[in-house]
């Protein structure tokens, strides 16, 4: 059995990983943008590991996220507790439907639509991160950039702490594999109307290599 696998979306999130990292059984591999291609990414990591009788012990996703404003700050670590794929489901004049309300049977949903992370991994991460913030972090395919969606996404789920577009595709693909998967993000900006101004990225992928030491 090998270490970790952490994957990331772009390779700068990657390199800020790694250069607090110095654990040769950590792999750290940046497999692109969305739930769709990291999930495929990661099935092909996972699926290669065990066919050379090399299974990972565990798959983290991780990078920077946008935080709910209240919950989190920029600059924070965000340790996901649920894998929420956010906007995956149906509109309705009575608002969103998630696509497990909509009465198709759970074996086609991939687990459903809201993943626990692992509670083993969870907890070490914890240990290493005190100061953490934790709570259910949502995937989404389009991150949020005005009031009205903030609005909506925070009524729909008062106790997200992050948004991202990779952790439940992640999620999906560890969970058919048998894996134990967690999330662990740095909070890039606050969610919200799109003000690339008020973004932190460099913050963010600082704290990234602050938190790597965590993955040993």
């Amino acid at each position: 059995m090998t270490g970790l696998l952490v994957v990331t979306a772009v390779p700068a999130e990657a390199e800020a990983i790694q250069a607090g990292l110095a654990d040769p059984t950590v792999a750290v591999v940046p497999v692109g943008v969305g739930p769709a291609v990291a999930g495929a990414a990661t099935a092909r990591l996972l699926a290669l590991a065990e066919m050379a009788d090399r299974p990972y012990r565990g798959v983290i996703s991780a990078g920077v996220a946008g935080g709910f404003v209240g919950r989190v700050a920029v600059g924070d670590i965000v340790l996901g507790t649920r894998a929420v794929a956010a906007d995956l489901g149906a509109e309705s004049p009575d608002g969103f439907i998630p696509v497990d309300k909509l009465g198709m049977p759970p074996e086609l949903l991939g687990g459903g639509t809201d993943v626990a992370v692992d509670s083993t991994l969870l907890a070490a991460l914890r240990a290493a991160l005190p100061d953490a913030t934790v709570g259910p972090v949502l995937t989404v395919s389009t991150v949020t950039g005005t009031t009205a969606s903030t609005d909506a996404l925070s009524q729909r789920h008062p106790d997200a702490v992050a948004e991202a577009m990779e952790g439940y595709g992640v999620a999906v693909a560890a969970s058919h594999a048998g894996v134990p998967f967690a999330e662990l993000r740095a909070i890039s900006n606050p969610i919200g109307p799109r003000d690339r101004d008020a973004w932190r990225l460099r913050d963010a992928l600082a704290a990234l290599t602050a938190a790597a030491a965590a993955l040993r």
